[in-house]
């Protein structure tokens, strides 16, 4: 009888650790898409990342710790981290989606130009193309520097433009067609 509970629990040792790779590896396959990565890291509006995140994390520790009977701290907590990922990664994922589909009003226009309800829209000329980041930069509400800090784009970073202000002094950064936030064009450069 020990013989075929030992091999059941390698069993399911070994198809925890499967579906562990396999959860574990969409939240990194989405590390350079996100580039702020982390659970709280989603570069689209909403709470959804966090939501899901917590309940991905809730989950695995029950998983975790059902799957590992020797040693339940160690599978709760790998289960937790596993599932927090996934759960951040599916969240990001659905927050992304609800913006470019302007699910709940995720986006005016202006300009021709699909905004976030939460950035302040300003005249400004349509552009595209990708551009570089010379240094850490804050990503801004508003076109000014009184504006609220709603992120922030890393040095070196490449990010999508979609307009720049009517004095040239301010680029909207934009993600999925949809812009996030501005940043000074003073510190950036066409990639």
């Amino acid at each position: 009888m020990q013989k075929n509970n030992t091999i059941k629990t390698i069993g399911l040792t070994i198809a925890a650790a499967a579906t562990a790779f396999t959860m574990a590896a969409a939240p990194a396959a989405n590390a350079v898409e996100q580039r702020l990565g982390g659970v709280v890291g989603c570069q689209a509006s909403g709470k959804k990342q966090e939501t899901a995140a917590v309940i991905g994390g809730l989950l695995g520790a029950v998983a975790g710790s059902n799957l590992a009977k020797n040693d339940r701290g160690t599978g709760t907590a790998i289960g937790a981290v596993v599932g927090a990922g996934a759960g951040s990664y599916v969240g990001c994922s659905m927050q992304k989606k609800d913006a470019a589909n302007d699910v709940g009003g995720a986006y005016k226009t202006s300009n021709g130009i699909r905004i976030s309800h939460n950035i302040d829209d300003a005249p400004m000329t349509k552009i595209s193309g990708k551009y570089v980041a010379r240094s850490n930069l804050n990503l801004r509400a508003s076109a000014s520097t009184r504006g609220q800090r709603v992120g922030s784009v890393v040095t070196g970073e490449t990010f999508q433009a979609l307009g720049r202000t009517g004095d040239g002094k301010w680029i909207l950064v934009g993600q999925n067609g949809v812009g996030v936030g501005y940043v000074s064009s003073a510190y950036v450069y066409r990639a």
